[in-house]
């Protein structure tokens, strides 16, 4: 008798305009946050693509400056006047070896014999995008770690490798490989071994630590200072239109390619907040709408609640039936998004699979939808009991 007086209180449209809606919001915001969780192994792996809030200015060569090459070069006061722009984050600059750097290796087994010369920078570790456990060199140490750019074995795979029928390489199987470093100044000479650790995507140099430089700087370079001639930026918002109008003003050339990547990752942050924010207020007004209604109900219907109390029905067996309604809908609704959010999540993990090196993470969509589940049926247990009690005083 109580349930059936009380199925008479319900609007069944509402009940269904708030199901459809905390459907959409609910489904939206597990794909969204799903997939940012899935797609942030590409985001670490191609940071070329994502990264590239950063960029490697440096002037422009002309007739004039190969003349006289100290116009290549940027003065501490030039470099002070960079950093103090609005759209600079922070700024690097690029150490470069002073001596002569030869690497070899003696030929056997899969390893072929190669003689080359080489040149060495370093750059603080902040700003690089390869992270390595041997990614450290002390006086001590005798293998000097190195990270040269992914574009250089392309280079030597596709085109350096095919002209001289030389065997191509993975960038697993290279970096097992160790060969000698020589460093040569005046008669004087050293010899390390050398070992490629990782690939950068974003610095076009051959990088080696800081701490072994600087050393081999002080052994085998020059005595005087060092000029600097690159300088790696990093920027508060690489989508700034003034930046690429200052570095053409002060005849800088910056790779606009990787500032509009980083244009890319600014305007794909934006989109994934946005939609985010979309979704979360789809949900806030589901249940805001519903929560309209729960009121709009009991108001409409507190003469038969007062009556079911007044007879011997106690306030929480009353509310029971409603917590039961409201959360039992609200809890069909969400695992029919989990079931959508799942299935979604299926399509992109297998295209993610074609068109990336893609490291599949463990979803946390069963997790998402146990805590939404956990926040809406506390908030309905908690207003019904309160809208109830105070309609039956």
């Amino acid at each position: 008798m109580l349930q059936k007086l009380q199925r008479k209180t319900l609007m069944p449209a509402q009940l269904m305009g708030y199901a459809l809606a905390l459907f959409v919001g609910v489904s939206l915001l597990l794909i969204i946050a799903q997939f940012y969780l899935d797609i942030k192994p590409i985001i670490k792996n191609d940071a070329s693509v994502f990264k590239s809030s950063t960029a490697v200015i440096n002037k422009e060569v002309s007739l004039f400056k190969t003349m006289n090459k100290k116009k290549l070069y940027f003065s501490k006061k030039e470099l002070n006047r960079i950093k103090k722009q609005d759209f600079i984050q922070d700024l690097a600059v690029f150490n470069y070896a002073s001596f002569e750097i030869k690497a070899y290796t003696n030929g056997g087994g899969d390893v072929p014999e190669f003689y080359t010369d080489l040149f060495f920078e370093s750059i603080p570790d902040d700003y690089i995008d390869v992270k390595s456990d041997a990614w450290h060199w002390q006086e001590k140490d005798s293998l000097i770690p190195i990270i040269i750019p992914e574009s250089y074995l392309k280079l030597y795979n596709f085109g350096f490798a095919e002209s001289q029928g030389l065997p191509v390489f993975s960038k697993n199987t290279i970096q097992d490989f160790v060969f000698n470093i020589k460093l040569i100044r005046k008669g004087k000479q050293q010899i390390f071994k050398g070992r490629i650790v990782g690939f950068s995507s974003t610095i076009n140099s051959i990088l080696v630590p800081n701490d072994f430089l600087q050393w081999a700087n002080k052994q085998f370079g020059k005595a005087k200072e060092q000029q600097v001639s690159r300088v790696l930026l990093s920027f508060k918002d690489p989508s700034d239109a003034r930046i690429v109008q200052y570095f053409n003003e002060h005849n800088y050339t910056i790779n606009k390619e990787k500032l509009a990547l980083g244009k890319l990752t600014f305007f794909f942050k934006t989109a994934f907040i946005f939609a985010f924010i979309v979704a979360l207020i789809i949900i806030v007004l589901a249940i805001a709408f519903v929560v309209l209604s729960i009121n709009l109900m009991l108001q409409k219907n507190q003469t038969v609640l007062k009556n079911l109390h007044s007879i011997g029905f106690e306030q929480k067996k009353i509310a029971h039936f409603y917590e039961l309604i409201f959360i039992g809908i609200s809890s069909l609704t969400v695992v029919l998004a989990f079931s959508l959010s799942t299935y979604v999540r299926g399509v992109y993990i297998e295209k993610f699979n074609t068109l990336f090196d893609f490291e599949e993470v463990q979803s946390q969509l069963f997790l998402f939808t146990l805590g939404l589940l956990f926040c809406i049926s506390i908030l309905f247990y908690f207003l019904l009991k309160k809208r109830i009690a105070k309609i039956c005083i």
